[in-house]
């Protein structure tokens, strides 16, 4: 899915988190938001998922105006936050079976997708635990699950290298994301770690302050 914005603004009292941002993002890419805290990034990744609104400015989808009430585009977008929301009390299991059928995307073959994910990011043991018990990154882990298993047009995630993690889920993660990424799908991350967004990125967007001061 094509992303383009085009002078976005948001304010939050007195701090102007995005100052005329302006971006076009080409599906089948992987692009990292690279920038200190406090630089727009969540900002700017609340507002492509429709958790905020920009205050100024126009974000468009595929040529298409961005409503936060047009449920049928959100649908298209799974965001994974630093905390993933869960309901702490289901288990794992549920809680991902809860967001396919959010998405639309609990039909036929969704049952063999999320076994296959459990196995691949060693949750399998876990499925049947709530997710209050869990580590913080075995509860990360069980978000990818549910956004892998959707598998939605636009996949955005803020600070997965800094989701507690251990090797082996970083590794799964980067393996499904690039797959998406081959399959036409437009990744999105945040990240403060040059290292990082050097590596795994097709496009680095270094925000400072609020503003793109690169893109390439």
């Amino acid at each position: 899915m094509h992303i383009e914005l085009r002078g976005v603004r948001k304010t939050y009292q007195s701090v102007r988190a995005l100052d005329g941002v302006s971006l076009q993002i080409a599906p089948g890419q992987i692009v990292s938001l690279l920038g200190p805290n406090g630089a727009g990034k969540t900002t700017l990744i609340r507002c492509l998922a429709g958790i905020a609104s920009p205050d100024k400015g126009d974000v468009e989808f595929n040529g298409h105006p961005f409503r936060r009430d047009d449920l049928v585009l959100r649908k298209q977008i799974f965001f994974l936050p630093d905390f993933p929301f869960h309901f702490w009390d289901k288990t794992v299991l549920r809680n991902i079976a809860i967001a396919l059928r959010l998405f639309d995307a609990d039909g036929s073959g969704a049952e063999e997708r999320v076994l296959e994910l459990l196995r691949d990011f060693d949750l399998l043991p876990l499925a049947l635990r709530p997710v209050a018990s869990l580590s913080r990154g075995q509860s990360y882990k069980a978000g990818l699950v549910a956004m892998i298993a959707a598998d939605r047009d636009v996949w955005m995630f803020d600070e997965p290298f800094a989701s507690g993690m251990d090797p082996h889920g970083i590794d799964a993660f980067k393996r499904h994301v690039r797959a998406a990424a081959a399959r036409g799908r437009t990744v999105i991350y945040s990240t403060q770690l040059l290292d990082v967004a050097e590596r795994f990125s097709d496009r680095v967007c270094l925000i400072h302050r609020g503003e793109v001061r690169a893109f390439d």
